[in-house]
C-alpha cells in the first residue's frame, strides 16, 4: 500500500511546471506556450521533429498526453521522462518505423483528472455513484471541488484546434491511417476514449499502464464496469484501427491486471486479434516513466512499424 500511495504522486503528476523548453539529444522541439483553446484551459505543446525533418517529406503524427513528461528528465517533477526522442530516433535509424513527429500535449495538473477521465462512461454511473466518486477524488486530492469530467471538450481541443494547426504548419499526413494517440495511466484512459470517439481521426491508440480503476482502490468500485461497457459498445472496427495495452505489477500497476484481462475479453469479443491489438504484461515494472521509457519501443513499432 505504501508503494501505491507513493505512486499516486504520478496521478496528480507534474505539480511543478517549469516555463522552459525541453532539451533533447536528437531532433528539435517547437515549443508553443499556452496553446489557445475555446474548449479547455490553454496549455503548452511541444512538437518534436526528428533529425533531418524536411518539408519535402511527409510524416505520420503521434499525439502524446502528459507532454511535460516525455523528453527531458531535468525538468520533470520526479526527474524521469519517457526519453521519447532517444527511442524514436533509434527506431528510425534502424529503419524499423516510418518517419513521424510527436506532439506532446502538456497537462494542467489541477485539471488532469477532469480532462482525461472518459466522460460518456462516467455518465453511465448512477447519481449516487458519481457523488461517491467525486467525494473520493476530492479526499485524495486528485480534484478540487465537485468532479465532472470534461474529456469530450479535451478531445475537441485536440481534434478541432490542435490537429488543424499541426496539419497546416508541418509536413504531415492528415488522414486517420497516419494519426495516432498515446498516453499512460489516466493518459491511457483518454487514449482509448479518443480512438472510440474519433475513429475517423485516429488510427491507433497506445495505452500504457491504463488506470482502469479511475480511483485508487478496487473495492466497491463501479468505474471499471462502465469503462468496459462503453468499450464493448464503442470500439472502432479492427480493420482500420490498432490498440495497444500494457501493465506491470508494481506500485499502482498492481491494481490493473484483473481489469486488463476483462478488457482483453472485450477486445476479442469485438473482433480484435494479434494483427490489430496487443496486450503485454511486464512483471516487475512499476507505474513510472522509467518503466514506460524502457518498453516504449514495443508499441511504437506495433503502430508505426514498417
Amino acid at each position: 500500500m505504501k508503494n501505491i500511495l507513493t505512486t499516486l504522486i504520478f496521478i496528480f503528476s507534474s505539480m511543478m511546471i517549469f516555463a522552459q523548453v525541453p532539451k533533447v539529444p536528437y531532433g528539435t522541439i517547437k515549443h508553443i506556450e499556452d496553446f489557445p483553446s475555446k474548449y479547455v484551459t490553454p496549455r503548452n505543446v511541444d512538437i518534436w521533429l526528428p533529425d533531418g525533418y524536411s518539408p519535402d517529406k511527409k510524416y505520420d503524427v503521434l499525439y502524446m498526453n502528459d507532454g511535460q513528461m516525455l523528453f527531458d528528465s531535468t525538468m520533470t517533477w520526479n526527474h524521469q521522462s519517457w526519453d521519447v526522442a532517444q527511442t524514436v530516433t533509434r527506431l528510425m535509424k534502424e529503419g524499423k518505423v516510418h518517419n513521424f513527429i510527436v506532439v506532446g500535449i502538456w497537462n494542467i495538473p489541477d485539471l488532469r483528472f477532469t480532462n482525461y477521465f472518459p466522460e460518456k462512461p462516467y455518465a453511465l454511473l448512477t447519481e449516487q455513484q458519481r457523488d461517491s466518486i467525486s467525494d473520493e477524488l476530492q479526499k485524495s486530492g486528485a480534484v478540487n471541488g465537485v468532479f465532472q469530467p470534461n474529456s469530450d471538450d479535451y478531445l475537441k481541443f485536440i481534434v478541432n484546434e490542435l490537429k488543424p494547426y499541426v496539419d497546416e504548419h508541418f509536413s504531415v499526413y492528415k488522414d486517420q491511417a497516419h494519426t495516432f494517440i498515446a498516453g499512460s495511466s489516466m493518459g491511457g484512459l483518454i487514449s482509448w476514449y479518443a480512438i472510440c470517439e474519433y475513429p475517423d481521426v485516429f488510427g491507433g491508440a497506445i495505452c500504457m499502464s491504463t488506470h482502469w480503476p479511475g480511483l485508487f482502490t478496487l473495492e466497491d468500485n463501479p468505474i471499471p464496469g462502465v469503462f468496459l461497457e462503453y468499450l464493448r459498445n464503442h470500439l472502432p472496427d479492427p480493420v482500420h484501427h490498432k490498440i495497444y495495452f500494457d501493465y506491470g505489477n508494481k506500485t499502482l500497476d498492481a491494481l490493473y491486471g484483473g481489469i486488463q484481462k476483462e478488457a482483453d475479453v472485450v477486445m476479442k469479443s469485438t473482433g480484435y486479434n494479434s494483427s490489430d491489438w496487443i496486450t503485454k504484461y511486464f512483471p516487475g515494472d512499476s507505474h513510472s516513466e522509467r518503466s514506460w521509457s524502457r518498453r516504449l519501443n514495443i508499441p511504437i513499432q506495433f503502430m508505426l512499424g514498417k
